[in-house]
């Protein structure tokens, strides 16, 4: 049986808080050494098929313990960047370290240290969660118990039943497990919600807290940005090829300095205006308006606001 993920034989460890980043960051400099204390360590990435560049010089620094969101549209260049950190893609210019070693020349023991979650895996197989399980980590030195990973993302109930029998959210749960069985001390997440009910998300992202908490670095790709906000340390865009902005999601393109808009009904009309200072306007509303101010709503850029922004969409 070909394996559908590759997972790994590294300990987890407990680990401190990410390394402290400023609040926004432009991506390190091309000149700039790769960073030998990163998980992930980009200089000048490039990347092309034919005419086409789909990775124009990106450079790229995702630290030890955090979740990184990478953000684009279709066609970006995350995809192949994120192919070419596991190894499964090769580069044709540029430097990049994956937990100290090039991912071009990377071994079996360094395959060892990482795990992949794809978009789609096990879901159709006839091998039960327990014995998919138990083959994933016959592959592995060191691998956590099949048992003890079922607990973990709550399929224990079904280690019995036949992977095609699972429920859209116990297959993705199931992806994971054969992730992480191998003691990963990497994890590659892609688009791993697709598809997911609104309580099955959120349910999936506890688990994938529970994750960091055990010490895993993660490398997210995802279409939902309520998602990125939800579990990112840090958030990356990517647009044609290159990395736009690195910076935690609440400060993503300058939300955390942005005007609000307020807004709010008076004399029939609907009324609204930016300012710095939402709550001494609203103040100033009720003071003349007799208390109640009709209609208000403080609003501040979304993250999907500025995400549009940044890669050019015209909405």
């Amino acid at each position: 049986m070909t394996p559908v993920t590759v997972g790994g034989g590294a300990h987890w460890t407990a680990v401190s808080s990410p390394t402290a980043v400023p609040a926004t960051s432009t991506a390190p400099r091309p000149d700039t050494p790769l960073d030998p204390d990163a998980a992930i360590s980009v200089r000048g990435l490039v990347r092309r098929y034919g005419q086409f560049t789909a990775v124009d010089g990106l450079d790229l620094d995702i630290h030890r313990g955090e979740i990184f969101a990478l953000l684009g549209p279709n066609g970006a260049g995350k995809t192949t960047t994120v192919e070419i950190c596991e190894g499964f893609r090769r580069r044709d210019a540029g430097e990049v370290r994956v937990l100290g070693t090039d991912p071009a020349t990377g071994g079996r023991r360094w395959k060892g240290q990482l795990g992949i979650v794809l978009q789609s895996g096990a879901g159709d197989s006839q091998l039960t969660c327990g014995e998919l399980l138990r083959a994933q980590a016959s592959y592995y030195p060191d691998p956590r118990d099949p048992d003890e990973v079922l607990e973990l993302v709550g399929l224990t109930e079904k280690a019995g039943v036949r992977g095609r029998a699972l429920s859209g959210g116990q297959r993705r749960r199931l992806d994971v497990a054969l992730g992480i069985v191998g003691r990963p001390t990497l994890l590659f997440l892609d688009e791993p919600t697709t598809g997911f009910d609104p309580e099955a998300r959120r349910q999936f992202w506890s688990l994938i807290r529970s994750l960091r908490d055990l010490g895993t670095t993660m490398l997210l790709t995802t279409h939902y940005l309520d998602e990125a906000e939800a579990l990112a340390d840090r958030v990356g865009v990517i647009a044609r090829g290159r990395l736009v902005e690195v910076a935690v999601p609440s400060a993503l393109g300058g939300r955390g300095s942005a005007p609000a808009v307020v807004s709010w009904t008076e004399d029939g009309v609907r009324r609204t205006q930016d300012t710095q200072t939402p709550t001494a306007l609203v103040a100033e509303l009720a003071g003349r308006l007799g208390g109640e101010v009709p209609d208000l709503a403080v609003a501040r850029p979304t993250l999907e606001d500025v995400y549009l922004r940044m890669i050019g969409d015209p909405a």
